[in-house]
């Protein structure tokens, strides 16, 4: 067996290793357990990614790996990932108590929502979630910089300026992730999904291997000489999108935590309410009920056009993924919110119209 098939095995077993070795701050998050408490996290994503940078930087420096590595076996370590989402999703499910939905639909969603492993001082070891979420982001950064790599060394002293904007943003997205994991723990993935194959082999698998999908399918072609104002503006959809994904996710997680604050000590919270309840319809959160999934959506677009082959199908795989996620998502979402929130939703609805693309949708 070749050993890119166990590459993304080494990867997740030194990322559990350094999550639980390194140091790390323990928050509580949004979701309660069955005793009514709030659910504990131990957060070090960022430092366990810098750790294994340096790690896969010396291992290229004593040149025990070539420094596109990950791109050399992108195909075999796709496909050990895939297997072992398999094999987590089994493990996972299968020693859950069902819940009646069938065995199909029980693989692929899940039977619990939040599994942690907590020690006996009563602090959480490691969270299911979280530590799935991790190893994706540092798979996926390993494989951008791979590949980054490989278009370099294909190309002595024609390396595409696209291709290495396209890495230091992807880089930025991941450390951007990592740098706020408290604030996700407010968001759709922890508080209503279980977790089974979706998640499960989707970020074991998935998300490192087809979010790069852009540079992935270009790694091999020659500088397209895409014009800097063209990159400029590229590079400034990817940031608008960033920060209305980014200011909606901190504007609901300071809501959560601190109600009364300001945004950046500019945006006051205006919230429609009802008994205990109460819905952020201010800021970012006025211009559509899910306006971080314009921004998700348009920092893809932003990565796929900055490759500069805005022809090309495979990149704009990436974008497209996300209008076929978040759409239906945007409409599971609200049937949940309509069916837990009642009148208060419609009202809520009334006051901010647009679903994702304010004015549009």
């Amino acid at each position: 067996m070749s050993p890119g098939y166990l590459a993304p095995l080494v990867v997740d077993a030194a990322v559990l290793a350094l999550h639980r070795l390194l140091p790390a701050r323990h928050v509580r998050g949004y979701v309660r357990g069955s005793d009514g408490k709030r659910l504990g996290y131990r957060l070090n994503g960022l430092g366990v990614l810098l750790a294994v940078l340096v790690l896969y930087a010396a291992a290229g420096r004593q040149g025990l790996i070539p420094w596109d590595y990950f791109w050399q076996v992108r195909w075999e370590g796709l496909l050990g990932a895939c297997a072992l989402g398999v094999l987590f999703t089994l493990a996972i499910v299968l020693g859950a108590k069902p819940t009646g939905k069938g065995l199909l639909v029980d693989l692929y969603l899940g039977r619990r929502e939040n599994p942690q492993w907590v020690g006996k001082d009563g602090r959480t070891l490691v969270d299911a979630k979280m530590y799935l979420y991790l190893i994706g982001a540092v798979q996926l950064e390993l494989n951008v910089l791979s590949f980054a790599a490989h278009q370099a060394l294909a190309h002595p002293g024609a390396v595409s300026p696209g291709a290495l904007l396209y890495t230091a943003l992807f880089s930025f997205f991941v450390c951007d992730y990592l740098l706020f994991e408290e604030v996700h723990l407010y968001t759709y993935d922890f508080i209503a999904e279980r977790l089974g194959f979706k998640l499960g082999w989707g970020c074991i698998a998935f998300y490192p291997y087809f979010y790069g999908v852009g540079l992935w399918a270009v790694a091999d072609r020659t500088d397209p000489h895409t014009p800097v104002p063209l990159l400029v503006l590229y590079v400034l959809v990817f940031f608008v999108g960033w920060v209305l994904s980014r200011g909606a996710n901190l504007q609901k997680f300071l809501f959560k935590t601190r109600p009364e604050a300001k945004l950046l000590g500019l945006i006051a919270p205006e919230a429609v309410g009802e008994g205990q309840h109460r819905l952020l319809c201010s800021g970012f959160w006025r211009l559509s009920r899910h306006i971080n999934y314009l921004g998700e959506i348009l920092m893809a677009v932003g990565l796929t056009l900055v490759l500069g082959w805005p022809l090309s199908p495979v990149p704009w795989l990436y974008p497209l993924y996300y209008v076929g996620l978040l759409l239906p998502r945007q409409l599971d979402d609200d049937r949940r919110c309509e069916k837990k929130y009642g009148a208060l939703w419609k009202e809520y609805c009334r006051r901010v119209p647009s679903r994702i693309i304010p004015g549009l949708y």
